[in-house]
This record gives structure tokens, C-alpha cells and sequence, in this order.
């Protein structure tokens, strides 16, 4: 097959999947090994695939489709293939695929020269080494003792800085230890889904975190209704509650009365004759708590009974 055949095939490809699908992950695949992607391949499978390919190709490929197609839903990913990206495709839930891309993250050792993607800790303890390897400790600045015959390390190290290269000394220690401080997966930059690129976190956010976003807002916008004296749907609630207070306090300091106004009043004007009306009440809650706590007991006598002797048709 031609470089060009292989073009061509590759673009019919791309295309086909533009039409058949209309969600995808924007992800990045350095320090993915040849093997952990084929797991991942298949793990994906049925409903869900991986596209790679060079930049530029892919880029043509989604322009010369969506200029053929009137539809621009596409265009907003071409922008964002730039490094060692590829599509994932899929018609599974967004959620469902994050997290099962996530179980193929894979624990890697730092490699000399290469960029830490995170920083890297040494805790302190016992390192299993002989003290004849103390001086190499000593080159990295890093206090130990000996301890049972072995070199223990003190203090927490940070021995690796993010975004900084790893020297030879760090990971020839790294590997000493048996620490394996990186990992390495589908690292999902962008979701597209329908036309609309965004940002990966926004599928954390739970429905329970929407239902405080708006229970916030709601409150906001009533607490600006009721300083404006403007009304509304959330406000009108707390309007009518307030006037209800104002009218009772009216009530309460003049002859004027209604019904709730006479029980407050009948309340002020005696409060011990409400404490002695609801003791008796209390005493018969406190004694039918009681009762259902005895039941069981009752209960669980008749069954060893039985247990015991049986019924009496068995004699």
C-alpha cells in the first residue's frame, strides 16, 4: 500500500467515525507502552474506540470533513490536537468511559532525563541498605543512621520537584528503594460532546452539587428581592412570613386579635399552664417507647420455648 492509499484509508476512517459518533475525549498518550495501550484498546471495546494519528493529518481529515459536511460541530477540536494526542470516540456514558480509562493508569519508575510529572517524597524509615552505601545518601544532601545493621532515613525528602528533569542519582535511589513514583495513562485534556468542547472536571460535578449550586442561587437572589422590596417566586414566601410576624407583634401589643394572635396571647399570659398540658403527653410517648422496647424480650422467650419443647402435637 502507497503512502497515499494509506492516507486515504486513514481519512475515510476518521470520517466514518465523525459521522457514526458525536462524543469523543481529546486524550494525551506519552509514556503509554506499546502493550498498556492494547489493554486499554480492548478494554474500550464495543462501544467505544481510539483513533492516533499525526497532527496535521488528523487536523486536514476533521477540516476537510466538516467543509464537505455544512456541519462545524467538529472544528472546535482541531485547535486542541497538538503533542502526542488521539481520539477517543464513544457512545457509552462520559462518566462510565473516564473511569474505566482510569483503571489502566499504571505505575512507572522516573526515568533519568525525563520531565516529573508530579513531585516525589522519600518518607523516612528503614531503607533495607547496607551502610557501606552511605556515602551515596551523603551525595544527595539526604541525614541518615544506621540502625540494626541498615541505613534509615530521618526526615522526609523531596527529592524530585514537578516539572523538573530526573538526575541520575534520584532515580538510581528511586530504584534502590523500590519506589515507583509516576504513573502513566489516557491523560483526557478536553470532552466533546454535541458540538461542545469542555474541560474534564465538569464531569465530577454530582447532582448533589448541582442542587446546592442552585439552592444557593436561589437564596441570593432572594435575599436581593427582599433588600429591593422587588417580589418574586423564591421571595414572596419570606414577604408574606414577615408581614405575618409584623401583624402578630400588632396583634400582641394591642385588643386587636384572630385566632393565632388568641393562642400567643393565651401563651404570654400563662405560659405554666401550657408546660403542665404537655407533660402528660410526654409521660405517654416516654411510656409507649417503652412498651415496643419490652416486646422483643417477649418475643425472643416464646421462641426458645419452642425451640425447647416444641408444640404439642409432637408428643
Amino acid at each position: 500500500m502507497t503512502k497515499k492509499e494509506k492516507k486515504e484509508k486513514y481519512d475515510a476512517r476518521l470520517c466514518e467515525f465523525l459521522v457514526e459518533y458525536d462524543k469523543c475525549f481529546i486524550v494525551h498518550a506519552d509514556n503509554v507502552g506499546s502493550k498498556q495501550f492494547m489493554n486499554i484498546r480492548k478494554g474500550l471495546r464495543p462501544n467505544s474506540v481510539i483513533l492516533m494519528g499525526k497532527n496535521t493529518m488528523m487536523k486536514r481529515s476533521i477540516d476537510l470533513f466538516c467543509e464537505r459536511s455544512q456541519n462545524d460541530n467538529w472544528q472546535p477540536v482541531i485547535k486542541h490536537l497538538k503533542g502526542n494526542v488521539g481520539l477517543v470516540f464513544t457512545k457509552s456514558d462520559l462518566n462510565e468511559l473516564k473511569t474505566e480509562i482510569g483503571k489502566y493508569v499504571v505505575g512507572a519508575p522516573a526515568r533519568v532525563g525525563a520531565i516529573a510529572p508530579k513531585d516525589v517524597f522519600v518518607p523516612p524509615g528503614s531503607t533495607g541498605m547496607d551502610p557501606s552505601q552511605t556515602s551515596f545518601f551523603q551525595a544527595l544532601n539526604i541525614a541518615t543512621k544506621i540502625n540494626r545493621g541498615t541505613i534509615e532515613i530521618l526526615n522526609e525528602v523531596h527529592l524530585i520537584h514537578k516539572e523538573e528533569k530526573v538526575g541520575g542519582s534520584e532515580a538510581a535511589l528511586l530504584s534502590k528503594l523500590g519506589i515507583r513514583p509516576f504513573e502513566y495513562g489516557l491523560k483526557i485534556l478536553k470532552v466533546f460532546e454535541n458540538g461542545t468542547l469542555y474541560d474534564p472536571e465538569v464531569l465530577d460535578i454530582t447532582d448533589d452539587d448541582m442542587v446546592q449550586k442552585a439552592t444557593a442561587a436561589l437564596r441570593n437572589v432572594a435575599a436581593l428581592c427582599l433588600g429591593a422590596g422587588y417580589p418574586t417566586l423564591v421571595s414572596l414566601p419570606h414577604s408574606v412570613i414577615n408581614g405575618y410576624k409584623n401583624i402578630l407583634a400588632i396583634a400582641v401589643e394591642t385588643d386587636y386579635s384572630f385566632p393565632l394572635a388568641d393562642k400567643v396571647k393565651a401563651y404570654l399570659a400563662d405560659p405554666s399552664a401550657f408546660a403542665v398540658a404537655a407533660a402528660p403527653a410526654a409521660e405517654a410517648a416516654e411510656t409507649k417507647v417503652e412498651e415496643k422496647e419490652e416486646e422483643p424480650e417477649e418475643e425472643s422467650d416464646e421462641d426458645v420455648g419452642m425451640g425447647l419443647f416444641g408444640d404439642d402435637d409432637d408428643f
